[in-house]
C-alpha cells in the first residue's frame, strides 16, 4: 500500500468541469508552448478569461496571483471566486483566516478539515455563509461547532463527517437549531447520543429542515424524530439501539418523508413491511447490509411494491432506481448514468436520486473500510459498477468517496501492498481506470488527490499497471506529483511507486520526467511530510534497479537526496525506503559510479550504520543490503569499517537469529562483503563475528547460508579465523552444507572454507592443554580433518561424468575438455573475485600432499577462469603472475594426483593459454 498540468482551459460553467477533455490520452495535448508563455501579456487577457483562469487556482494561489500587479489585484478580488473556499488541502488557522477576511464577505460554501480549521471559521467575516462541510471532525468540540453556528446564522447546510465527531453532543445540535433557523441539510456521524430535546429543537425552528442525517449514533431518540414533519430525507446508517417497532410507526407518519436510510442497523422484516406499507409518501428504503433483516427476509422479494423501492444487497440496485424513471429503457441498466443524461422537469426526482447518489457514496465508503466478509459477492455482483457509476456523478463529494472507496475496497493487506486481483481487473474491465484518469485530470484538488490513490492502489495489480500506463496514467500522476498541493503530490508518487515495480514501465517514468519530479519532491517536502517522503523513495528505490535510470537518479541529485533522508528523517518508513535506494544505486556491477558517489556523500555510511540498529526490522534490512552493496568497492570497505560498521554488523549477525530469513541473508552478506579485506576480517574476527556467521551457516534457508558461508570462506583464510571457526563448531557446520546444500554455490564455498581451515599445519591451531586432554582434543581435531576431507572429496566427485572425464584423461582435444568443463561449471561462481593473495593460496595447495585439496584447488580455479565469467581476465592475470603455468604442469604429470584433477588442471592450462591469445589479440 498522490499535479499540476498546465493545459488549454476549456470555459465552463459547471463547477466541476475538467481541464481537458476525458478522451485525450496524451497529457501535452493543448498545452502551451514555452515561447507562447513567455511572450503572452496575461494583464491584457479579456477579464472574463482571466477570472476563468483564477477560478481554477485554490485560495492560496489565487491570493498570491492577484498580488502581482493591480490589474490581476482587482480581477482576484471579484465576487464570484470568493463564493466557495476548499480549505482542506493547505493549513489554515486564524492568522490565515484574518489574511482572507476581507476576500471572504461574499463566501457561500466552505469545506474544510480538522479541529483547527473550524476554530479559524469563526474568525471569517462571512455573513452570507450558507454551506459549510467539515471532514476529520474528531477533534471539534461544543464550543467551536456553537460558536460557528452563532456567526452564521444564515446556513442552509451543514454537514460533518463522515468520521465520527466523537466530541460533538447534542448540546452544540440544540445550538444549532436555535441559530440556524434557515438550516435545510444536517448530517453528522458519530455524535454518540442525540436526545429528544435536540432534536425538537430542529423541529420547532428549523422549519425548513428537508434532510436530516445522524450516522454512527449510538443512541438517537426516535420519537422525537417523528415531530420533524419538514423533513424528506432522514438516514440513520449505523446507528445503534433504535426501537424499531416504535420507530417504524412513527416515521411511516412523517408527512413528507420520502426517502429513508436504515443501513447497517438492526432493523428487523416486520419493521421494514410496515414503513413500507404504511408510509404514504416514502418512495425510497435504503436497508444495506443490516443482518437482522438480511436473515429474516426471501432474498427473492419484490423490490417494488406500491410505487416504493427498497435497496439492499442482495437485489439489482440499477433495476430498482431504474423503476423510478417513467421513461425507462429496456437497454438502461445504469439507471444512475440514465438519470444523468435525461433533461428531467422534476425537481422531486432529480432530489431523490441526488440523495440516493449520497447515501451510497456513504455506505459503499463504509464497508470498503470495514470490508466484511459477507459482502464479497456483493462488490463482485454489483458494488463494483456502484462506484464506477458515482464516480460520473455532479456531486462533487460523492465522486471524491466514490474515488476513496475504490481505493479501499480493493486493498487486501495495506502493510505488505496486496490488493484483490479480482476486484481491482473487474475495476479495470468496466472503464473505472480511464474514470479515475479524468478525475485525475481536474482541477478541483480533491478529485486530484482522491483519484491519484485509486490508480495508486490499483496498479499494484500487473495487469491494471499496464492499463494505467497505456492510457497515460504516467504522464498523468507524474504531472501530479508536481503539484503544490502536499496530498495530492503525495498520492501521486505512491502510484509512480507502485507502477516503478513493473520493469516494462521504468523507461516511462524516466521518460516522463518523472525521476527529477521525484528527487524533487525530497527537498521540496523535506520536513515533517513523511508520507511524500516515503512514496518518493520507494519509488526511487523501484528505479534505481535499472541501469539506465540509476544513471539517471544521480544525475538529478538523488543520492544526496537519499542520503539526506537516510541521516535526518525519524520516520522508519522514509528509512527503510531511503536505504532501499540507495542500495539498488549500489548493486550495478563493480565499477558503479552510484557506488563510489554514495561514499562520497557527507555522513551517507554513517547513517546506514546507524539505521542497523533500529528498531524496524525493515529499516535494519535494507540498511544492512545497502552496506552489503556498497561494500563491493574497495574504498567503500575501508570507509565502513571507518564508520563502525563491522561492529554494527557483528551486532546485527548476533541478534538476527529469529528475523526474517532477507534480514539474515544481508546480514551475513554486508560481512562477506566486508570480509574481502585482510584487515576487516581480522576484524570482524576480534568482533565476535565468527560465532553468528556459524549459526546463520546453519540456516535451512539456502540464500541465507550460502551468505554465512562466503563470509566464513573468507575468514578462514587467516590461521586466527581458522581457529575461531574450529573452536567455534564451525567445522560441523560446513560440513553439513558440503555435503547436504541444495545450492552448488553454498556447498563450493562450504568446501573452500574446510580446505582454507585444513590446508595449514594442524600444529599451527590443534588445542593444546595437559598431555592426555591435548591428546584427546588432537585426536578429535584430526577426526573431524578426515571427515572434512572426505566431504570435500565427495562435493569434488559430485561433478564428475566417469565417461567425459575419461575421455578428457586419453586427449587434450578441445572438444573433450569443454564437456567436462561444462558438467563441472557453476555459472553464480563466475561472480566470485579472488585476490592475488587467495589465488596464490589455491595454487601453493596444488602442491598439497593431500589429492583431496589439490582436487579442490583445481575445481575451484577451474571455477574462477571458465571463459564468460565477469572477473575470468583478473584471475588468469593473477594466475601468471603466480607462475602458475609451471605448476600447473607439474600436478598434471604426477603420477600419484587424482584422475580429476588431472583433468580440471589440463582445462585450467586450456583456459590460461585462450585468455592469453586472446589479450595478445
Amino acid at each position: 500500500m498522490t499535479r499540476t498540468v498546465r493545459r488549454k482551459l476549456a470555459h465552463s460553467k459547471e463547477k466541476n468541469k475538467e481541464i481537458v477533455g476525458s478522451d485525450s490520452d496524451n497529457p501535452d495535448d493543448g498545452c502551451l508552448c514555452s515561447s507562447t508563455i513567455c511572450d503572452l501579456d496575461w494583464t491584457a487577457l479579456p477579464d472574463d478569461t482571466a477570472i476563468q483562469l483564477f477560478s481554477y487556482l485554490n485560495y492560496r494561489d489565487r491570493a498570491s496571483l492577484s498580488a502581482t500587479c493591480q490589474t490581476f489585484r482587482v480581477l482576484g478580488s471579484s465576487p464570484c471566486l470568493w463564493d466557495s473556499l476548499d480549505l482542506r488541502y493547505h493549513k489554515f488557522n486564524i492568522t490565515t483566516a484574518q489574511l482572507l477576511s476581507s476576500r471572504s464577505k461574499n463566501l457561500q460554501k466552505l469545506r474544510f478539515l480538522g479541529g483547527e480549521s473550524a476554530d479559524a471559521i469563526i474568525s471569517l467575516e462571512a455573513r452570507d455563509l450558507c454551506e459549510i462541510s467539515g471532514y476529520f471532525c474528531r477533534d471539534i468540540t461544543d464550543a467551536t461547532l456553537s460558536m460557528i453556528a452563532a456567526r452564521h446564522v444564515m446556513l442552509e447546510c451543514l454537514q460533518l463527517g463522515p468520521d465520527v465527531c466523537e466530541r460533538i453532543t447534542s448540546f452544540a445540535i440544540r445550538v444549532i437549531a436555535i441559530c440556524c433557523p434557515k438550516l435545510k441539510r444536517l448530517q453528522i456521524s458519530g455524535v454518540k447520543v442525540v436526545t429528544g430535546e435536540a432534536i425538537n429543537a430542529l423541529a420547532k425552528h428549523c422549519r425548513q429542515l428537508v434532510e436530516v442525517a445522524f450516522m454512527e449514533s449510538d443512541s438517537v431518540d426516535e420519537f422525537a424524530l417523528g415531530n420533524l414533519t419538514s423533513v424528506q430525507f432522514l438516514s440513520l446508517a449505523g446507528t445503534k439501539n433504535l426501537k424499531w417497532n416504535s420507530a417504524s410507526c412513527v416515521w411511516s407518519k412523517l408527512p413528507k418523508l420520502v426517502g429513508l436510510d436504515v443501513s447497517r442497523t438492526d432493523i428487523t422484516f416486520s419493521s421494514v413491511m410496515r414503513l413500507f406499507l404504511s408510509s404514504q409518501y416514502l418512495k425510497v428504503l435504503v436497508a444495506l447490509n443490516c443482518p437482522v433483516f438480511e436473515a429474516e427476509v426471501d432474498n427473492h422479494m419484490t423490490y417494488n411494491q406500491k410505487g416504493k423501492i427498497l435497496l439492499t444487497v442482495f437485489n439489482d440496485i440499477f433495476k430498482a432506481v431504474g423503476s423510478l424513471f417513467v421513461d425507462i429503457t429496456e437497454n438502461e441498466s445504469n439507471m444512475l448514468s440514465y438519470w444523468r443524461k435525461v433533461k428531467s422537469t422534476d425537481r422531486s426526482m432529480d432530489a431523490i436520486a441526488t440523495w440516493i447518489e449520497w447515501i451510497f457514496s456513504h455506505f459503499l465508503l463504509r464497508i470498503a473500510e470495514n470490508n466484511p466478509k459477507e459482502l464479497d459477492a456483493f462488490w463482485i455482483k454489483q458494488g463494483a459498477a456502484l462506484l464506477l457509476d458515482l464516480l460520473q456523478s455532479s456531486q462533487e463529494d460523492v465522486q471524491e468517496r466514490a474515488a476513496n472507496s475504490i481505493a479501499t475496497f480493493v486493498v487486501i493487506d495495506d502493510e505488505n501492498a496486496t490488493v484483490d486481483a479480482q476486484r481491482a481487473e473487474l475495476v479495470m474491465q468496466n472503464g473505472g481506470i480511464r474514470l479515475l484518469l479524468d478525475l485525475a485530470r481536474s482541477y478541483r484538488e480533491g478529485l486530484q488527490s482522491e483519484a491519484a490513490k485509486a490508480i495508486a492502489n490499483l496498479s499494484v495489480d500487473s495487469k491494471v499497471a499496464k492499463a494505467v500506463a497505456d492510457i497515460g496514467g504516467i504522464n498523468i500522476l507524474t504531472g501530479l506529483a508536481r503539484s503544490v498541493n502536499r496530498l495530492v503530490a503525495e498520492e501521486a508518487a505512491g502510484g509512480l511507486w507502485n507502477l516503478s515495480v513493473g520493469e516494462e514501465h521504468k523507461g516511462a517514468i524516466a521518460e516522463a520526467g518523472g525521476i527529477k519530479v521525484l528527487v524533487d519532491l525530497i527537498y521540496k517536502w523535506r520536513a515533517g511530510n513523511d508520507g511524500v517522503l516515503e512514496r518518493a523513495a520507494g519509488a526511487l528505490a523501484n528505479l534505481a534497479a535499472d541501469d539506465s535510470c540509476s544513471m539517471e537518479i544521480a544525475v538529478a541529485g538523488g543520492v544526496h537526496a537519499l542520503v539526506m533522508l537516510a541521516r535526518s528523517c525519524k520516520f522508519e518508513g522514509v528509512q527503510e525506503q531511503a536505504a532501499r535506494a540507495l542500495a539498488n544505486l549500489a548493486a550495478h556491477g563493480d565499477n558503479n559510479n552510484d557506488n563510489a558517489a554514495v561514499r562520497r556523500e557527507a555522513g551517507a555510511l554513517e547513517a546506514l550504520v546507524q539505521l542497523t540498529f533500529s528498531q524496524h526490522e525493515g529499516v535494519r534490512q535494507e540498511a544492512a543490503g545497502a552496506l552489503w552493496n556498497l561494500s563491493f568497492d574497495d574504498k567503500n570497505r575501508e570507509a565502513i569499517a571507518a564508520a563502525g560498521g563491522i561492529t554494527a554488523l557483528v551486532s546485527l549477525a548476533q541478534s538476527c537469529s529469529n528475523s526474517s530469513q532477507c534480514l539474515q541473508e544481508r546480514a551475513a552478506g554486508a560481512l562477506w562483503g566486508l570480509s574481502v579485506s585482510e584487515a576487516n576480517s581480522i576484524a570482524i574476527g576480534q568482533e565476535g563475528g565468527v560465532a553468528p556467521l556459524i549459526a546463520l551457516a546453519c540456516s535451512d534457508i539456502a540464500d541465507v547460508h550460502e551468505t554465512a558461508a562466503g563470509a566464513l570462506w573468507n575468514l578462514a583464510f587467516y590461521p586466527t579465523n581458522a581457529l575461531r571457526i574450529v573452536e567455534g563448531g564451525g567445522v560441523p557446520a560446513l560440513i553439513h552444507l558440503c555435503s547436504s546444500s541444495v545450492s552448488k554455490m553454498a556447498r563450493l564455498m562450504a568446501a573452500l572454507a574446510l580446505a582454507y581451515v585444513f590446508d595449514q599445519r594442524t600444529e599451527e591451531f590443534a588445542p593444546g592443554g595437559p598431555s592426555s586432554e591435548g591428546t584427546s582434543k588432537t585426536m578429535n581435531f584430526d577426526e573431524i580433518k578426515r571427515v572434512a576431507l572426505k566431504k570435500i572429496e565427495a562435493f569434488v566427485l559430485s561433478f564428475s561424468v566417469p565417461q567425459k572425464f575419461a575421455a578428457a584423461m586419453v586427449s587434450s582435444a578441445p572438444k573433450a575438455l569443454g564437456q567436462v568443463a561444462e558438467a563441472v561449471r557453476i555459472p553464480e561462481a563466475g561472480h566470485l573475485r579472488c585476490s592475488a593473495a587467495e589465488i596464490g593460496r589455491f595454487v601453493a595447495m596444488l602442491r598439497n600432499p593431500s589429492s583431496i585439496l589439490k582436487a579442490c584447488s583445481a575445481f575451484a580455479l577451474l571455477q574462477f577462469t571458465i571463459p564468460g565469467g565477469r572477473h575470468t581476465l583478473h584471475h588468469t592475470s593473477l594466475l601468471r603472475n603466480a607462475g602458475a603455468p609451471r605448476v600447473l604442469r607439474a600436478a598434471a604429470a604426477a603420477a600419484t594426483a587424482p584422475v580429476e584433477a588431472k583433468v580440471f588442471v589440463k582445462i585450467l592450462l586450456r583456459n590460461l593459454e585462450h585468455h592469453h591469445l586472446e589479450a595478445l589479440n
